[in-house]
This record gives C-alpha cells, structure tokens and sequence, in this order.
C-alpha cells in the first residue's frame, strides 16, 4: 500500500460512517437521482457502492461497451458530498459471454456444469475468461477510476462460491500437489495413501476429486481453491492500480462462509477489508435465543458479535461493512424487518467491534430480479418511512460521537483462535451430528460455542487466525485468555506455541478436538491432546458424538453436554466438571492446572451456555478490562474502544424489556449529552443503545 493510500484510510479511522449500495440503473424512473442523493444526504449517508453487478450493461455486446450510463451518478454524487466505491463487475457474467463460451462454466463435484441463469457460474481461473475479464475492467475503471467522486475500488463481489471441478484446474492442482510433495513416495507416507491401494507411482494417478475419500488429500484441495480465489483477487488488484489515483483504496466483499474462501489471504491482497454482516432481526436479536448458527446470516446476538471480530480479523484492523440488512435480508420466507431501535444496535455493534463504514444492502427495494423481497432503506414505493428515519437517525449519532472514535481501537480479553484448515477438516468428515448426517458446520458450532460463553460472561472477545498466529510473548501481550476449540488439524509449531502461551502466565482454554490431528490431515499418534496433554495434566483416549446431552455437575450446579465429548482423564488436573452418567461419570467434563505462571483449562464437551459462562469466566479471571457496570444483566453487552481522548462503552440491551443498570464509575452519555455519576441508576430502553466515553 502505498504511502498516499494509507493517509487515505486513516480518514476512516475518524469515526463510522453510514452507506448504501446505489443502482440507478436498477429503478423505474432513474431520473430521480438527484432526489436520492439529496435523501441520503439529509440521512447521513456519506458513501455509495456502485457499478459491481451489471457487466452486461457495461458490455452489451462483446466489444461494445456503454461506459457512460454511470457518469451522472458519479457528477451527482460528488456535487452532494458524497464518496463512491465503484465496483468491477467480473462476478455477473453476461448472456453473450455464456452463450459464446459455454465451457468457461463451472464443473460442479458431480462432474455437471453450473447452468447460467444467476452469479457466479464462471470459472474464473480460465486464461479465456481473465481476457475477457480484464478488458472489461480496463474499460470501467480507464473511463471512471480516477473520477474525483471514487475513493474506492471493489473487486469482483463475495468470491469463493464455488470448488472448480473443471479438468484444466484438476490438472493445475495436481501440479500443486507436486511442486509442494516433490516426490511421490513422499506423498504416499504424507497422505497415507497405503490405505484402500490409494499409493501413486506417478503425478498423473493423482487422482480428481471427485471420488476422493482421503482426509489429507481434501484438506489440500480445500486450500489449493482457497489460494485460487485469493490468486483471482490479488490479478485484479494488479490491474485496478495501474488505472487509479494513488490515494484509491482497493477492497472486496468477504463472504466468510464461502468454500473457497480464506479471508487472511484475500486482506492480504487488499488495502482494507470489508465484507457481509448480515442477522436475522426481531427475536433473533434477543439476547436470551440461541439460534441455529453455521449459516450466511446470524440468528442470534452472539453470531453477529462473532461476525464482526472475524471481519475485524481479516487484517487486524479497522474494516468497512459493504453489505448489511436494512428492512429484511434473502427471500421472502427470511423476511423480519427490525423492531425498533434494531437498526442503531446492529450500526453500533459493528461500530463498536471496529467497523468503520456501515452500509446497507441496498438503497431501494428491487422490483425485479432475484432479490425483490430484500428490503431496501427505501421499499418498494421509493418514499422514506420507519427504516429510512431510524437510519437517519443512526447518521446523527455517528456524528456525534465520531470525535469519541477517531483513531478508537476495539479492546479484548479474550482471543478465540480461528484456523480454516480445521474448518475445511471438520466439514469433510464433521464430528458433530446433523440432519441426515454429519454437520457440515462442525467448526463453526463448536468455536461458537466457547465465543459465545465469553460473551454470555461479560468478555470481550477478539479472533485471531491461526495464519497470523506470533509468537508466544506477543500473544500473551494481546490476549491475557485465549480460547482455542475444534482446533483438530494444528501443525506442531501452533501447538507449542500455544503452550508456551500458558508457562509464560497466558490463561489458556482448549476446546474438543484440539491437539488431535495434525496440519496434514491425519489423526496423530500420540496422547492426546498432542504436545498440550503434559501442562493440561489431563489427556484422553475415547471421545463419542453424544447422540443426547448428557447431565454435568460443577460444584453443585447441574446442566449440560452436548454434541461431542472428549472423555478426559486428569493426571494431575483439577477436576470442575463431570458427567452424570453410568458410563461417561468416570470422566471428567472439565479440568484446570497452574503451568508455569498461567493456566490451561481444557473442556471436553460443548457445555450449556450458562455452564460454559461460567467455566471460561473462571478461566478469565481478573484479566477482564474493568466494565462501566458493577453488575450487568443478563440481556446486556458492554464493548469498549480506546482512542486518544479516552475510552468509549457500547452497551446494548438486547431485550424487549427495558433495564437499569448500576454504573461502577462516571461517565459521559455522548449521544444524550448527559453525565452520570458513579453509583447511579441507568435505564436502557427496549432494544437500546447507549454509548458512554471515559476520559483518558
């Protein structure tokens, strides 16, 4: 990133801005442009996202483009104020493109193509494809990118959707395999392919994907896609800085639950990520649901929370939030429009985990194509109402607390280790029980869980990838608790790292599956958990895939397991926790020993959430960052920034119920522009935000 681009970011650092996805070209009457850019003015919105879904009216015809349509977007924007983000749109292909090359279609696993007919069936690691694709980038950001209205470029939109079976990327994956394996015989002990007569004697017997059935082999498809993908968006950003000013941010739309997504890799390639926050509303934001989890959207309050950490995480920094609900999100059945006072608790959740930009998806409902039932901040008969009054209200708090947040820093206690190959692992063969099968969401229920619990026990909690793992000392510094659960495909170094964490006064928590398998794939031939069993005192032999929740007891408290369990065996651990059961009682379900100056609590099942509140806040201890609160109900979350002027406090409650609460030290309200004093009583209103500050 260049030294013009980086000045250009810290202008986000000033505080969260609000913003939305603008298609004109997509409306009735587009010739009211410039009331839309007058209502989006008057409502706080700073920032338009355009042009990324509508290749084929860019390039009607192949070689024919129309580059014009979007100028008086971009004239209007700039004359209103108003920042853009300007979208290639390489993930929409047109019809002519389909028809003129039908093999540039995705192959799916089961050897079919992906019909053309919605986004995103293209392979796009084809040479014939990127001429195509390149051209049309040329073409857009030649004509707009230096437009003195865009300060951002997106490239492609929400990549990874698919694995590309198509036999040029099989062949190319081979090639992979070889250039990282050397030699076959190599290859053989690394995958263990002695099993079911799987040993090759030559690259070209490796075989396509399609039938695999070897761990190894599927955890190194799973990454070589994942490279594919950060590779595609790495080219366009190549090609987008030749065409634009210096000071232009390159970003991408992060879709975290993509198959051939890893966001580590794709930030990387970008001057700031941005990325999908997208919750189901109304009840789904009630503190007291526990919703299903594992899907695109989150359906309860401790995945959203979640959701903004992994963003955050994707760079460790500061994101921008390109797409998030406004009236409903997906299809008709999916339809919850927010309750009031929703809208501001989501734009200042995401705020307060470090979004910097939070812009809906989109301005107005559409009235055709596939997503008509996706409401906009404007519905379907284009005139403001709830949503566009609560959004503009959310632009007024923004303002005023943004002197607060410039330069803020979110704050955590915890770290809750994130690890794609431990993902993509647990999806191919899932530990976990699901309709009609394994739960190919394993990974995702199980770290969810453990986050969760520190959530539920006032933590605040930040993820760090394993791919960015430091080293012990540095860790420590960040995290006084880390939490690593479902961690089962670790290389050695992730490991002993992780117990050198705890020796040097690090408050670990290990969750099921830590520690059993190996960076390749394979299980490990060792006591479990692997190089963590001797400072855990504990180790185990058996595990089962509970079919029904089993009792637990911890000092007298009754809840219980579920899912999976670790059948631990303390050496010379305390026990917390075990099961109340005629077989699995002779195990323990919980246990904690003193290594070095730290701990390590290791917990062998998914605890219910107040037996898991309760285990990790004793795994916390005092290291939490104090809370404005001397007691804090159930229903509220409290986040905190740190910047140059002071700390600030996000508190929510999360309930349909108002709430008092007690604060343990004064505070200034800086939305209300009020003092409270320490030892007074606070009303949070139904689904309320408040947002304190503390001078520094």
């Amino acid at each position: 990133m260049t030294g013009r681009s980086a000045d250009r970011l810290r202008a986000w650092r000033g505080g969260p801005r609000l913003g939305v996805a603008y298609y004109n070209e997509y409306l009735p009457d587009p010739s009211r442009l410039h009331t839309d850019l007058r209502l989006m003015t008057e409502a706080g919105i700073t920032c338009i996202r355009v042009g990324e879904s509508v290749w084929s009216t860019w390039e009607p015809r192949d070689g024919e483009f129309d580059l014009e349509w979007l100028t008086p977007v971009l004239d209007a924007a700039a004359e209103h104020g108003i920042d853009v983000v300007l979208g290639t749109p390489t993930y929409a292909i047109p019809p002519w493109l389909s028809r003129k090359h039908p093999e540039l279609a995705v192959v799916r696993r089961d050897g079919q193509p992906v019909p053309w007919g919605a986004r995103q069936e293209v392979d796009f690691t084809s040479d014939v494809f990127r001429g195509y694709a390149e051209r049309i980038i040329r073409a857009v950001l030649g004509r707009h990118g230096r437009h003195p209205a865009v300060i951002g470029v997106q490239l492609d939109n929400e990549a990874g959707l698919h694995l590309i079976h198509n036999d040029h990327v099989v062949g190319r994956f081979r090639r992979w395999v070889a250039d990282r394996y050397k030699d076959t015989d190599t290859l053989n002990r690394e995958w263990g392919l002695t099993y079911w007569s799987h040993r090759i004697a030559d690259w070209d017997e490796l075989w396509a994907p399609t039938g695999n059935t070897t761990p190894a082999y599927d955890l190194a498809w799973r990454r070589f896609q994942a490279e594919l993908t950060a590779e595609f968006i790495g080219w366009q950003a190549g090609i987008a800085r030749e065409l634009v000013a210096d000071d232009t941010f390159l970003t991408t739309c992060i879709a975290l639950q993509r198959p051939a997504m890893d966001d580590v890799a794709v930030g990387a390639e970008l001057d700031i990520a941005s990325g999908n926050a997208y919750y189901l509303a109304q009840d789904g934001l009630d503190a007291s649901r526990e919703g299903a989890g594992g899907q695109w959207y989150a359906d309860d309050v401790a995945q959203l929370v979640l959701m903004a950490d992994r963003m955050r995480a994707t760079r460790q920094d500061a994101f921008l939030v390109t797409e998030t609900g406004a009236a409903s999100i997906g299809p008709a059945h999916l339809t919850r429009p927010p309750y009031d006072g929703q809208l501001g608790q989501v734009a200042w959740l995401l705020a307060a985990r470090g979004a910097r930009l939070v812009s809906y998806w989109h301005w107005h409902s559409l009235h055709s194509g596939a997503e008509v039932h996706w409401g906009g901040v404007l519905g379907h008969d284009l005139r403001p109402g709830r949503v566009y009054e609560e959004i503009a209200g959310i632009g007024r708090q923004f303002a005023l607390a943004a002197p607060w947040l410039a330069d803020a820093v979110p704050e955590a206690t915890v770290g809750l280790l994130y690890a794609h190959d431990s993902e993509w692992m647990t999806a191919f063969e899932p530990p976990l029980a699901g309709p009609g099968g394994g739960d190919r969401a394993s990974y995702a229920h199980v770290v969810g869980a453990f986050g969760r619990g520190a959530l539920d026990a006032g933590l605040q909690v930040q993820y760090v990838n394993e791919r960015q793992l430091p080293d012990a000392g540095e860790l420590l510094h960040r995290f006084p608790v880390l939490v690593v659960a479902g961690l089962i495909a670790a290389g050695d170094r992730t490991l002993e790292v992780l117990a050198q964490y705890a020796r040097r006064g690090g408050r670990l928590v290990i969750g099921p599956r830590t520690g059993y398998g190996d960076d390749e794939g394979r299980l490990r031939a060792e006591r479990a958990p692997a190089v963590l069993s001797g400072p855990a005192g504990v180790h185990y032999q058996e595990f089962a895939a509970l079919a029904e929740p089993v009792a637990v007891e911890l000092d007298g408290e009754s809840g219980e397991g579920s899912r999976w369990m670790d059948a631990l065996v303390a050496d010379d651990a305390e026990v917390l926790a075990r099961y109340r059961h005629p077989h699995y009682g002779r195990w323990a379900a919980a246990t904690r020993r003193t290594v070095g100056r730290g701990e390590i609590t290791v917990v062998g099942t998914l605890l219910d959430r107040a037996l898991m509140a309760r285990v990790i806040a004793g795994a916390a201890g005092p290291a939490a960052v104090e809370s404005p609160l001397t007691e804090r109900p159930s229903t509220v979350t409290a986040h905190s920034l740190a910047g140059p002027i002071g700390r600030v406090w996000v508190v929510h409650n999360w309930s349909p119920d108002p709430v008092d609460v007690r604060l343990a030290r004064s505070v200034r309200d800086v939305l209300a522009s009020v003092d409270h004093t320490r030892g007074g009583s606070v009303r949070l209103t139904a689904w309320g935000v408040a947002v304190w500050a503390e001078r520094g």
